[in-house]
């Protein structure tokens, strides 16, 4: 093959054939030639000084030819004492690469020529533009040529330092072929590939001594890339050599480098699934639990894969027996975030895997951490597995907590659904938890029933829940007694004193006849709680004798209570004209025959009443 090589210099612009290279064999990316003829070059107006006398029988004058594309080379002459660029078309039989044209390669000399040259600011500008020579070089020859030449021959001046420091975090790894990993990912890959058809003596015979010489390289990249080629062919080998596996990946667990043992703990998982339970029981569960004990959180967070696979070859039962439960709640409160993230994330699998009876046992609580976690990517994490999780609970929980959690949120529901939406869905489910047999069910509903009324408006609470507010009242319980009088008072400020007129009071005095004493105790302590709340001609007018005849109920609970809420009423009224009228010709006259009551808890309210009733009114005891 003839090449004709073009010297470009100086001045001249016309392409000049000075040199000649003949019957090259082939082109090499380095090819290393003498000047040849001296002559030619020496004649040549455009040649430099230091080339015009003969050269070819001096060997350290010689030209490398660098190449750029399979037609394009940078021509860097090698002299004592100056070094020049050149830049070369090659000219030969084949197509010529259009890759790079002339005008695109000759900057490229430049800038080579520029890194060497005893101007600080040219430095400079070439170290800036080392991006563009690299990716002229290729991946290749930027790593075993450019990267050595700058080592060598770049100096000690800040500025240059400072300035290659720039350039080479500005993703220069693109321009020497990427991260090293990806390298030995894809060279871990093939190889796996390869085993899938190799046979057991094959496997046993070629592949395992790669696995254990990997596995004690000097380097901890070669035991990183070993950690990914035990679980191809651990199930193809016979027993004594899985023995072998085994415990080779387990020294590989405790390795004193973090990238190895964060590489264990990646492919811990389906090694594990390729044991045999006993196996799991014994090594596997050693392995994780070292791991899942490290220091580094960049291992920790890989073992929630391993737990997993883990569990999914345990019974729920040895899951228990095994303590994992204490490994599941180390992991969901583990210190760091990326942990607690990465078991926000798996936590639909992990819960899928252990059985229903541990979801409801230990997992809920633990889900319910993650969800009130500080870092906004856990809770999202978090949320992001409750369409899964809520299909391993049970549609209806029997646990009154659980109840009590969704009541509580009945505002937030409430606003998000809609009014039409909550009576059609939510009310029926409402009025069904209203008759719970849990007594606390029951008062946390009453408790919400303002928050409803107010929503729903007066028709429709009286339509649909009037007569429950009122069924409360005749409750066992005396906290839900209590809690439906506290509710009527909430009524009657949310609705008016004119509804109440219409639709509290004449259920509550009408109970006041009830044979039943704990409805005439209702009645006397509903009285009492929404008074305050009523003005002076209802109480007056619809109250107030059916007080004053309970003053004479054979129940002294109900007499002494009768005492009691005269006292509300003398207190509350007292500050007027009509109201000290009422208290001296209605109230006083029944405390005072109280005062003389056979029991001494009535006497003792009733005295009690009596005082305050007389000092409100300005009358001496």
């Amino acid at each position: 093959m003839i090449v004709c090589v073009t010297l470009a210099y100086g001045p001249c612009i016309s392409e000049h054939p000075c040199l000649r290279i003949s019957e090259l064999p082939a082109l090499a990316n380095h090819i290393r030639v003498p000047l040849g003829c001296g002559s030619c070059t020496s004649e040549h107006p455009c040649s430099p000084p230091c080339l015009r006398t003969p050269l070819s029988a001096d060997p350290q004058f010689s030209l490398i030819l660098h190449r750029i594309s399979s037609n394009h080379y940078i021509v860097v002459p090698i002299l004592q004492h100056c070094v020049y660029c050149f830049v070369i078309k090659a000219h030969s039989s084949l197509t010529m690469d259009q890759a790079y044209s002339v005008d695109e390669i000759a900057p490229i000399a430049i800038l080579m020529d520029e890194l060497r040259s005893e101007d600080v600011q040219l430095r400079l500008n070439a170290i800036h533009r080392i991006s563009t020579i690299a990716l002229a070089l290729g991946p290749e020859r930027a790593r075993e040529e450019l990267i050595p030449f700058l080592q060598d021959s770049v100096d000690d001046e800040d500025e240059v330092l400072l300035a290659l420091a720039e350039e080479l975090g500005r993703n220069f790894e693109e321009y020497i072929g990427g991260k090293e990993t990806l390298v030995r990912d894809k060279a871990t890959e093939s190889i796996t590939k390869i085993s899938s058809v190799l046979s057991q003596a094959q496997i046993e015979q070629f592949y395992i001594p790669l696995v254990q010489r990997l596995s004690r390289g000097e380097w901890f990249t070669s035991r990183t890339s070993s950690c990914a080629l035990y679980a191809p062919v651990y199930d193809k080998v016979a027993p004594n050599v899985q023995d072998e596996l085994r415990k080779g990946f387990a020294t590989l667990g405790t390795d004193d480098t973090p990238m190895v043992r964060r590489a264990a703990a990646k492919w811990l998982g389906p090694l594990v699934k390729k044991f045999s339970k006993a196996h799991v029981l014994t090594d596997g569960l050693n392995i994780y639990r070292k791991l899942q004990s490290d220091d580094q959180d960049s291992v920790r967070l890989l073992t929630v894969e391993d737990l997993i696979a883990i569990v999914q070859q345990l019974s729920p039962a040895e899951v228990k027996d095994q303590s994992l439960v204490k490994q599941i709640r180390q992991t969901v409160s583990d210190k760091s975030w990326r942990v607690r993230y990465m078991a926000a994330s798996h936590f639909n699998e992990l819960a899928e895997t252990v059985g229903q009876e541990l979801v409801r046992e230990e997992l809920i609580g633990h889900y319910v951490l993650l969800l009130k976690d500080n870092e906004a990517e856990v809770r999202t994490a978090a949320a992001g597995q409750i369409p899964g999780f809520a299909k391993l609970l049970e549609k209806e929980d029997e646990f009154p907590e659980v109840r009590l959690n969704i009541i509580s949120k009945l505002e937030q529901v409430n606003t998000v659904i809609g009014i039409e939406l909550l009576s059609e869905s939510l009310l029926p489910a409402i009025v069904e938890l209203a008759e719970d047999k849990s007594w606390r069910v029951r008062q946390a509903i009453i408790e919400y029933i303002p928050l409803l009324a107010t929503q729903l408006g007066k028709s429709f609470f009286d339509e649909q829940l009037g007569n429950l507010c009122m069924s409360w009242l005749g409750d066992n319980v005396y906290s839900i007694r209590e809690a439906a009088t506290i509710n009527l008072k909430k009524l009657t400020e949310a609705f008016g004193v004119e509804w109440a007129k219409v639709q509290i009071v004449p259920k509550v005095v009408g109970m006041g006849q009830h044979p039943n004493y704990l409805y005439r105790m209702t009645t006397v302590q509903a009285i009492m709680t929404i008074a305050p709340s009523l003005t002076l001609d209802i109480v007056r007018g619809e109250i107030l004798d059916t007080l004053l005849q309970l003053a004479g109920d054979p129940i002294p609970n109900i007499r002494f209570n009768v005492a009691k809420a005269l006292e509300v009423l003398a207190t509350t009224f007292g500050d007027t004209p009509e109201g000290k009228q009422l208290t001296q010709q209605k109230i006083v006259p029944v405390l005072e025959a109280q005062r003389t009551d056979q029991d001494a808890d009535v006497r003792f309210f009733a005295q009690r009443a009596l005082q305050k009733a007389q000092a409100d009114i300005g009358a001496t005891a």
